[in-house]
């Protein structure tokens, strides 16, 4: 099985990349989308900033992203990755993928923001990416915006820390996490090998 990370260029996604060998897929970074789709599942990683990570998505290849996965490949979200699933976000001026309807708000005044740390999940309803994910259980955060979905259905988990931030969210083959599975110990590990579960279909 072979999936790729795209690489916004804003960062190192070796923890990443190691998260998902160590689970036993190969792993190919890539930078544009002008390549044969030979993967079973893409990921959008956590790093860098909505406008420039936008530009090099959407801008920097021929292929648009929306071709590239078509309804077949599945998509993964991190953090910023979830963020860019939306229409817009307030941390740019660049148009979001807009593949999951709603926008991306900045956090609250009321939170030292960025926020970073450990906060645990309300499980909200059941979601391919929560299976075997306990009730309760910690992931960690590193964020400033928050997902602002039109329709709730969306959202499989929140979290609270000082108000409810969509956590995890799933529509067709998009899947995000506002947290870094691949910082999140043990439950991130679970969730990593569910999203390969689903690349193997």
């Amino acid at each position: 099985m072979k999936v790729a990370i795209f690489d916004y260029g804003a960062g190192n996604i070796f923890s990443l990349k190691n998260s998902l060998e160590s689970a036993g897929a190969t792993v190919d970074v890539i930078t544009s989308f002008d390549v044969d789709n030979v993967y079973s599942g893409l990921l959008l990683p956590g790093v860098g900033n909505f406008d420039p990570a936008m530009i090099s998505i959407a801008k920097q290849s021929k292929t648009s992203f929306v071709d590239f996965v078509a309804e077949s490949t599945p998509v993964l979200g991190i953090c910023l990755g979830m963020e860019m699933f939306f229409k817009k976000s307030q941390e740019g001026i660049e148009p979001g993928l807009d593949v999951i309807p709603g926008e991306v708000i900045v956090l609250p005044d009321t939170m030292k923001v960025p926020h970073m740390g450990w906060n645990n999940l309300e499980i909200k309803k059941p979601g391919i990416i929560l299976e075997g994910v306990d009730e309760g259980s910690w992931v960690y955060f590193v964020h400033s915006y928050r997902a602002k979905p039109e329709i709730d259905n969306v959202i499989t988990a929140q979290s609270f820390h000082g108000i409810s931030v969509p956590a995890v969210v799933e529509s067709g083959n998009f899947y995000g996490t506002q947290f870094h599975p691949e910082k999140s110990g043990d439950v991130g590990k679970i969730m990593i090998n569910n999203f390969l579960n689903v690349c193997k279909r």
